[in-house]
This record gives structure tokens, sequence and C-alpha cells, in this order.
């Protein structure tokens, strides 16, 4: 980042010099010793047996697919800090299954520059635009609200984190959801069956762990050779 002359300098070598010294005496935090909470909520995941999405408009209104599925969908966003390149790709083997333009306003919007190049040279920005999506500049996209918006009171499924009035688009109602629910309903244009959704999902069974691999960049000899030269 250095490098391409991203700001403020100063302060990302403080944070490389800081990982530096974590990485040469890492810790975890660790609770103190009797702590005591509020709550303890235990979650038994071998129990949810279809996704969990969050309703609009509220990032705490957790509902099962079920409850809400049927719900037409009119825009699908893809992106935010909180997706990684094997989201992208996972989006992109689903797509590769729709044959023509969606009927859904779909944005891809890779969190950084280095994932957008890589699924480029991978082909898949060729799947998106196949599929008549709206390739973003790489960061935040529609997830901050003042770079893009969705049109006025639409219904969005959107892979970001917060789903507040008005955030994404004016009079907006913004299902929050993974990427391969946000895939199958652009594809279909409306919150699937968890029936629907499993079908369609179990194609990424056979090869997960290619989809899903992580981009390191320490092992990319291109960026190595950039980080070097700082």
């Amino acid at each position: 980042m250095i490098a391409e002359g991203y700001g403020d300098e100063r302060t990302m070598r403080r944070r490389i010099e800081g990982m530096e010294a974590w990485l040469a005496n890492p810790t975890l935090l660790e609770a103190d010793e009797g702590a005591e909470y509020a709550a303890t909520i235990d979650i038994n995941l071998d129990e949810l047996k279809e996704p969990v999405l969050c309703a609009p408009n509220d990032p705490d209104d957790a509902r099962l697919l079920s409850e809400v599925m049927g719900d037409k969908i009119d825009e699908v966003f893809i992106g935010s800090c909180m997706t990684n390149i094997g989201h992208f790709r996972a989006a992109g083997k689903l797509l590769q299954t729709h044959d023509s333009e969606l009927s859904t306003r779909l944005w891809i919007a890779p969190p950084t520059k280095m994932d957008s190049a890589q699924l480029t040279a991978e082909g898949y920005y060729s799947t998106f635009g196949k599929v008549g999506a709206r390739m973003e500049m790489p960061g935040c996209s529609l997830c901050m609200g003042n770079q893009a918006r969705v049109k006025d009171n639409t219904t969005v499924v959107s892979t970001s984190t917060r789903n507040f009035p008005n955030r994404l688009g004016k009079g907006a109602n913004v299902y929050l959801a993974s990427a391969e629910l946000a895939a199958v309903s652009a594809m279909t244009g409306k919150l699937p069956t968890p029936a629907e959704y499993l079908e369609v999902w179990q194609k990424l069974r056979d090869d997960a762990s290619d989809t899903y691999r992580y981009l390191n960049f320490d092992q990319i000899e291109e960026y190595k050779k950039i980080a070097d030269s700082i």
C-alpha cells in the first residue's frame, strides 16, 4: 500500500512495526479470571439446517431463511470488507450456471485491488459481466452508502455488515446474507426456499477447498517484490 501511494505512510509504517512486534511475541486476549458476564448465549450450530439472514432493517433481527423466503429481491450487493476472495469465487461459480442476464441488479465490489486482479485473472470478472453485473471499484461501494446507492424503495440482499434504514438507499429494505445466498437471490429474483438454496449450494461442495482458498499476499511473488522495495 505504501508503494502504491496510499496514505498516511507514517501510520502504515507504525502498523507494520506493531505487527512485527506482535509476531515476535504473539499473545492473545484472554478473559479475566473469575469474570462475570451479563449473559451467556450458546448456539448449537449442528441444529442449524438452513441459512440465517438479518431482516430489514436491523442487523440484530436474525431470521431463518424459511421465515422470509419468497420475498421479491430487486438488487443484490456482494462486497464489503467482511468478504474475502473465496466468497466471490463461490458467487461466480453459482452464476456460471445462469445462461442469461439477471433480472435483478447485481453489484460486485471486492474489498481490495489485489482481490479484483486475481478474480480477473481467474476469469470470474468475465462471468460477472456475462450476467450483467455492475463491477464497482474495489472498496466500500454500497456498504458505506456514500459512493453508490441502490434505487429508492427497493428490496436488497447485501453481504455487508449493517442494514440500518436508508444506509444503502432511500427507503431500501436490506437483508444481510452470505455471498452464496446473495448469488442465488440474484439469479431467482427472490429469497429462495431452503430446499432451492441447498440444491444450488451443493454444487460448491466438491471443490470447496479450491473455491475458498485465501489470497495470501506474502506468497505472491509480485507483491513480495513490491513489499521488499519499501
